[in-house]
């Protein structure tokens, strides 16, 4: 059944993104056409290669179209200058990585502070409490002051969920969230991903796990660069 999307917080419209060599172009994503409504937990499945990570790093603003149209929150992410799409990145939407990417020399409560001391976003007590609510929300709160490098992979990907939802942005983009844990650990971390959609965050997420689809409301196939579905649940 083809799901009916209301309310759209993330919508793209003809997207296309090639990367030119000097010999050769690829093209990554091919007339992408996509809706997200808020408050859904979306998978977007695809092999390696399929353009699974460009399309993450379209809707972040981490990198930019060739051409078409991507709006974010009502944010027309695809006509931002590169310092205004780094500010609003980090007002708006929260991104979890494969593998984490989270400084080792920082605390784990130092590693989710980082994103609201880059926005200028509450005071440094604020930002202490906070990083402690949302390191308790998801489970982990009992090891803020130790380092990274003393986490287990799961944890360690718990820490980059906090960090993501730093700055509270309404979205949140995971690319192979699950990709480096066993299967125990990846179902606790997408029992974290499912109450915060619960509490009202719009989650996209970038897998290449089938089993996914039990977790989320709706999958969308992606294969060498083109939507073969139009979303289903």
């Amino acid at each position: 059944m083809v799901s009916q999307i209301k309310e759209p917080i993330i919508e793209l419209h003809q997207v296309v993104k090639q990367y030119k060599g000097k010999a050769s172009s690829v093209t990554a994503l091919k007339g992408v056409d996509l809706r997200i409504g808020a408050g859904e937990f979306v998978a977007v499945l695809g092999k390696s290669g399929a353009g699974k990570t460009t399309l993450i790093n379209l809707i972040s603003g981490i990198d930019r179209t060739t051409s078409g149209e991507i709006r974010v929150a009502g944010t027309a992410v695809h006509a931002l200058s590169e310092d205004n799409r780094a500010a609003w990145r980090g007002r708006s939407v929260g991104v979890v990585f494969q593998f984490f990417q989270l400084l080792p020399t920082l605390t784990v409560i130092q590693n989710v502070m980082l994103p609201m001391d880059f926005a200028h976003r509450y005071s440094l007590r604020e930002q202490k409490e906070r990083a402690l609510r949302l390191l308790e929300q998801v489970g982990i709160a009992d090891h803020a002051h130790k380092l990274p490098s003393a986490m287990s992979g799961g944890q360690q990907q718990r820490i980059a969920i906090a960090r993501a939802l730093a700055c509270d942005p309404p979205v949140l983009l995971a690319d192979e969230p699950t990709g480096s844990l066993d299967s125990a650990t990846a179902s606790e971390v997408l029992g974290v991903f499912e109450e915060l959609v619960h509490h009202g965050k719009t989650i996209l997420m970038a897998t290449h796990d089938r089993d996914i689809m039990k977790w989320v409301k709706r999958t969308v196939l992606l294969s060498d660069g083109e939507i073969m579905n139009g979303g289903t649940r």
